[in-house]
């Protein structure tokens, strides 16, 4: 039996009182990537206002598996999500806050021969990176996972790779902002930019204007609408992914594992966070067939996981204005938080092949379930860079299912690009000009 349809409620974060008429930088938006851009400029100084139209980690941030990886990245990414483990391996103690990280582990359970084929691959191409990822064998298999009882001969395990808690991560960064002196406010939608002499001047939110030099644009699967309403358009599309906790158990892996048709996480309460790994639900909506050129590579590499779906949905962006009156209520004013309805029967089918592989969680109650909206680009890497037709104007956005980990990196690196000053990693993969100059490529075939 599936636990109730609810929400996961991530840690409070205390809001400012008062929203200044004046800073250096606004970011919009209070998930991991906006939380962490906040928490890097104030690091440095830089007075900052966070904006968050609904609460702080109220989407996405709070609503995925907790995973904290290298293994199987990207290798454009795979520098910066190296320095996002180095500054996750001391947020607990620079912020004084729980963030749940925890270096367990993550193991991919090799069903094919074509499996291991395709992570000896990926390990020859980062081989220059030195990582401990590598192939282990089914007596490895059962060390790692305790009372694994199902069919895959090999997994591909990474030891220091990790885990953290969505619902308390993002909160304590943005609080670590706050310490340091940044403004977080909450319930207060951006509507729009001030745009002087071609240039960012400032925010116009729903209580009133914010003068500044600068703006990330930090907003998860709204990012597109927002750019979409200053003039630019930002290849983006949404895909929702289903979760469910189960109740406290002894006895379960402390590893984290994917096995096709489940993944899990264990949890600080004891719990564990359940998802299916090969389902992920996408909407068709007036987006889709806008952007259709740019993901139908997208589209192939991840076709058996994708279930594409036409319901009400599409009607209701098709009737969502690309623009409006920053007098006037915004759509980011009407719908606080995107919460969407999980997929029953993708649970169900996780959970029973979890159960299956473990027989440690046959019969457990299932506490809660939930869904969330992962913003996906085309080539499945985020875009972290300034808009160079709007001067003063950045994006962090489109991290496609695999933001949460990289999220801390990502937002130091923001702030240094803001800033003016030496990159911590290149940033060119992630510049927003490749979806404009033909360099775009595909995304690189994935597991998770």
């Amino acid at each position: 039996m599936l636990g109730q349809w609810r929400s996961p409620k991530p840690d409070a974060v205390r809001p400012d009182p008062t929203l200044p008429e004046r800073c250096e930088v606004v970011v919009i938006g209070a998930g991991i990537a906006g939380a962490s851009t906040a928490y890097a400029f104030s690091r440095n100084g830089v007075p900052t206002v966070l904006c968050e139209k609904g609460a702080v980690a109220g989407e996405q941030s709070s609503r995925n598996w907790g995973w904290v990886r290298k293994m199987h990245r990207d290798p454009r990414e795979l520098p910066l999500m190296m320095e996002s483990m180095r500054i996750w391996e001391g947020l607990n103690e620079a912020l004084q806050m729980e963030t749940g990280f925890r270096r367990s582990g993550i193991a991919y359970l090799c069903e094919t021969p074509e499996d291991v084929a395709r992570y000896e691959r990926w390990l020859e191409e980062v081989r220059g990176f030195q990582l401990d990822s590598k192939v282990i064998t089914r007596a490895e298999i059962e060390e790692v996972l305790p009372g694994y009882r199902g069919n895959c001969p090999t997994a591909f395990y990474t030891a220091s790779d990790a885990r953290a808690e969505p619902q308390k991560a993002a909160p304590a960064l943005a609080r670590g902002a706050q310490d340091n002196g940044a403004t977080v406010v909450t319930n207060c939608a951006v509507r729009g930019l001030d745009v002087e002499g071609g240039r960012v001047a400032g925010v116009v939110t729903e209580r009133g204007r914010v003068s500044c030099r600068a703006v990330v644009i930090a907003a998860g699967a709204w990012s597109g609408l927002l750019c979409r309403s200053l003039g630019v358009r930002f290849p983006q599309l949404k895909v929702v992914a289903s979760v469910f906790r189960t109740e406290a158990l002894d006895g379960g892996p402390e590893t984290a594992a994917w096995g096709g048709r489940f993944a899990f996480r264990k949890r600080l309460d004891g719990g564990y966070s359940v998802a299916n790994g090969n389902w992920n639900d996408v909407d068709i909506v007036p987006d889709s067939i806008r952007f259709m050129k740019e993901f139908i590579p997208a589209f192939k590499n991840e076709r058996g996981k994708l279930r594409l779906r036409l319901g009400r949905r599409f009607f209701q962006e098709a009737r969502q204005r690309g623009s409006w009156n920053l007098d006037q209520a915004s759509p980011f004013e009407r719908v606080r938080v995107l919460d969407p309805e999980p997929s029953r029967k993708a649970m169900t089918t996780a959970y029973a092949a979890l159960s299956a592989a473990f027989p440690v969680f046959e019969n457990r109650s299932i506490e809660q379930c939930w869904a969330g909206t992962i913003d996906a680009t085309p080539d499945a890497l985020p875009v972290i860079s300034e808009i160079e037709s709007v001067p003063g104007l950045f994006l962090i956005s489109g991290f496609s299912g695999h933001g949460f980990g990289i999220g801390p990196g990502a937002g130091f690196l923001m702030s240094d690009l803001v800033r003016g000053t030496a990159p911590r990693v290149d940033p060119t993969p992630f510049r927003f000009s490749r979806f404009g100059d033909g360099t775009t490529l595909e995304p690189m075939a994935r597991s998770v």
